[in-house]
């Protein structure tokens, strides 16, 4: 995959990332979109789900990324791969997600994943973190039920921020005991997962799952 320059961090509150985006036809991205989905928000150079999507052919992988220049470098990599179950949309998500998620198919929705957002560390900064109640609210409303959320951050008081939006939403519930995994249960890791593990730091990990009424 070709490794761009590209500013780490953007804000996601700044007019030009405001706009929806135009979302495709489904049905002309995948090749059966009635397949489940797996949404990855803030796929940044789509390495995660480009190697998901190697592993597993019966689910579609769908990454919203906000950096429009990863967003085609990764859709250029998904060509060269072949895969007809992955595609790569630009979009802030905080302001896109009812727009994208009422397009799909319905009942599609099936797996979240949510890992190592900007942690936007300064008070006043807040209001840019990608997990707020309006996001768990959208995600209640078009996830199937049993659906999956799985969050993780080397971020402690991220984690907990983040943990909290979901476990105190009523259509959210831990589907484990603690509060914290102590692996991925995903067969693939992020770029920033295998930083933190070669760095000895801890990553905070849960997986919430839709209730089913």
């Amino acid at each position: 995959m070709v490794k761009l320059r590209i500013r780490q961090h953007v804000n996601p509150l700044a007019r030009k990332y405001q706009t929806s985006p135009n979302t495709p036809d489904w049905n002309l991205v995948y090749l059966n979109s009635q397949r489940p989905l797996h949404l990855d928000i803030g796929c940044a150079r789509g390495e995660f789900l480009l190697e998901m999507a190697k592993l597993i052919l019966d689910v579609n992988f769908l990454g919203v990324e906000i950096r429009s220049p990863l967003v085609v470098n990764a859709n250029l990599e998904r060509d060269r791969s072949g895969l007809t179950h992955l595609h790569y949309l630009y979009g802030n998500i905080n302001s896109s997600i009812e727009t994208i998620l009422k397009s799909l198919p319905a009942q599609v929705l099936q797996y979240v994943t949510i890992q190592f957002p900007d942690p936007w560390f300064k008070n006043k900064h807040r209001k840019r973190r990608v997990v707020r109640s309006e996001l768990v609210d959208t995600l209640a409303k078009y996830l199937v039920p049993g659906g999956i959320v799985f969050i993780q951050s080397d971020v402690e008081f991220l984690a907990t921020q983040i943990h909290h939006c979901f476990s105190s939403h009523p259509s959210f519930q831990l589907t484990h005991k603690n509060t914290w995994l102590g692996t991925n249960p995903l067969p693939v890791s992020t770029e920033r997962e295998i930083y933190s593990m070669v760095r000895n730091k801890t990553i905070y990990r849960a997986v919430f799952a839709k209730k089913i009424s």
